[in-house]
């Protein structure tokens, strides 16, 4: 795929992905490697043998059980790579962000057969895993409604697929945290034994990237006063218990946010929030969250 996006996707999608915070020249990266890998220097085969060239369907993208979708433009994207811009129709039953029941019909696309059984699959595969991580983000922020707390995200992410699996994060009513090592600092055990303590490296951080956020991880009260003195402004909580998390919370005093983190699990989310901390941090919603069963049901039209 080598002409510009734009011009593979057309300004409708092109727009679309650019108001959702996604790069359509990375996403036709994407796109185009997840087809190559289907097609593995070949052809569909079974298509090509039991399907007329010239053959008119209609594919209907339909949600098989209810949840959160996610990943509307990016299916959008791969019909529009496949079949071309001027060979398709599609209309949308969905928005990224909207719940839906078993029986929804997200998109729907008018092309040519050949064309759309060759998409049909890497559009499920998008849509499917991002709509899984934005139902499983809303059930976490449902959880902790009303506590003042939000839910976010962490690095643990599938390689190459951040931007979107942090986007759908987003479309399930959570927050991201750092989308790279270079946007913002997180001082962990690692650096901290590097440094020669917890105090010396925030310094070393703020020294020299004075104007970046520093996020400083301390797994004990002693620690989280040396960094408050410091004058960190965000504190990660590392396996407190939600006894250590109340204090933690009532030493700080509004100084600095402060967010939990270390195997928390679904069952403690909202006694973890009702502490007062102001982020759970779950790297589930990325590294575990079950795919959103859609499927994919053809209407031939000739």
């Amino acid at each position: 795929m080598t002409r510009q996006a734009s011009k593979v996707f057309g300004p409708t999608i092109t727009r679309m992905l650019i108001d959702a915070r996604l790069d359509p020249n990375h996403l036709a990266a994407l796109i185009n490697r997840a087809i190559e890998e289907d097609l593995d220097g070949g052809q569909d085969v079974t298509t090509m043998a039991t399907v007329p060239l010239d053959q008119l369907s209609i594919l209907d993208l339909c949600a098989r059980r209810g949840g959160v979708i996610a990943g509307v433009p990016v299916a959008a994207a791969v019909f529009m790579a496949v079949c071309g811009e001027d060979d398709v129709e599609i209309n949308f039953g969905a928005q990224d962000g909207d719940v839906v029941e078993a029986g929804h019909v997200v998109i729907s696309v008018r092309a040519a057969t050949h064309a759309l059984l060759r998409a049909e699959r890497p559009a499920l595969n998008f849509l499917g895993h991002l709509s899984g991580i934005a139902t499983s983000t809303r059930s976490w922020v449902d959880e902790i409604s009303g506590t003042g707390a939000a839910i976010r995200d962490t690095r643990k992410t599938t390689p190459g697929l951040r931007a979107l699996e942090k986007y759908a994060v987003r479309c399930g009513g959570g927050v991201n945290h750092r989308m790279s090592l270079s946007d913002a600092a997180l001082v962990k055990d690692n650096h901290v034994l590097a440094a020669g303590g917890v105090t010396q490296a925030f310094n070393l951080v703020r020294e020299n990237f004075p104007g970046i956020s520093v996020e400083v991880e301390v797994d004990s009260i002693e620690q989280l006063d040396a960094v408050l003195a410091a004058g960190a402004d965000l504190v990660l909580l590392d396996n407190f218990t939600t006894e250590q998390m109340r204090e933690a919370v009532a030493r700080t005093g509004g100084r600095a946010r402060l967010e939990a983190s270390g195997g928390l699990t679904f069952d403690v989310a909202r006694e973890v929030a009702a502490t007062g901390v102001d982020y759970l941090a779950v790297g589930a919603l990325t590294h575990s969250a079950p795919v959103l069963d859609i499927g994919a049901d053809l209407r031939t039209e000739s």
